[in-house]
């Protein structure tokens, strides 16, 4: 059977390195601070944000709530943008996406200053994790995933890893990220032909693609590890799935993360970090 890489241990290792920061930090007088952005009240917001309020307290971050209606209009969104840019107090901003239909997101995302883009929407930040310098942070869960194998003790220098999926949200972050860390990574999607073939001869499969167990045993082999950033809900299973069939594929491979309480656990640690970094915290 697989070793299950869960993400409570991970999340609690990190969160121990976050409070020591967040105590530094406060004897300096800095108390590192996230402001949150959210427009609407889109369910799946709001659970995030309470997920992200609690763990803050937990750790000592301060949070400042920014509310806006569903119908807000362009200029009172980047006006609201710009206030959380200039307000020395707030180090990390986190804005909820997608943006309802009226508003140009892409705009929004660049009105966002990069040393306070706490989960990587902008190009600033893209620059960062691309070229490797600048201001900004990688997405939190693209980063998620390699704290989550580096707590486990994933070789992934000279590894070949397939990364399917190629969202700007997590699969091409993902694929930069253990590219640096000397992989070697193929990205993958669901029209690569002979996706199952590519799969199979990875090390490390990351799946990424946003389909309710789209992956199943076919497209793996044992001695894998296998990283599920997928959540989906399954109606005919009454629950949350990852990409992968986990019934299915755990017996198969070395090791694999559950859904839910494998990455995700751990990417909100990751976003407390950022926060952390942001204010001038030692991580």
């Amino acid at each position: 059977m697989a070793e299950i890489l869960k993400g409570a241990p991970v999340a609690a290792a990190l969160d121990a390195e976050t409070i020591a920061a967040v105590r530094a930090l406060k004897e300096r007088g800095v108390t590192p601070t996230l402001g949150i952005l959210r427009v609407g009240e889109r369910p799946d917001d709001v659970a995030y944000e309470r997920a992200a309020i609690k763990r803050c307290e937990k750790l000592g971050i301060a949070v400042k709530l920014s509310e806006l209606p569903a119908d807000v209009m362009q200029g009172a969104l980047i006006a609201r943008i710009q206030r959380l840019n200039s307000d020395a107090n707030v180090h990390g901003v986190l804005m909820f996406r997608p943006l309802p239909k009226q508003l140009d997101e892409r705009a929004a995302c660049e009105a966002l200053m990069p040393s306070k883009d706490v989960d990587g929407i902008s190009t600033g930040s893209a620059a960062s994790l691309y070229m490797g310098k600048g201001d900004g942070f990688a997405p939190c869960t693209a980063e998620a995933v390699l704290a989550l194998l580096k707590r486990y003790g994933v070789e992934l220098e000279g590894k070949n890893a397939a990364v399917v999926g190629r969202s700007l949200v997590i699969g091409r972050p993902v694929a930069m990220l253990l590219q640096a860390a000397n992989a070697t990574v193929t990205i993958c999607h669901s029209r690569t032909r002979n996706l199952a073939e590519v799969t199979r001869r990875a090390d490390i499969v990351v799946a990424a693609m946003g389909r309710a167990e789209f992956l199943t045993a076919e497209y793996f082999s044992p001695g894998q590890v296998v990283v599920d950033v997928g959540i989906n809900y399954s109606e005919a299973k009454g629950r949350l799935v990852g990409d992968v069939d986990f019934e299915a594929v755990e017996p198969l491979v070395r090791a694999i993360t559950p859904v839910p309480a494998g990455v995700g656990m751990v990417t909100s640690a990751i976003l407390a970090r950022h926060t952390v970094k942001a204010a001038g915290g030692a991580l």
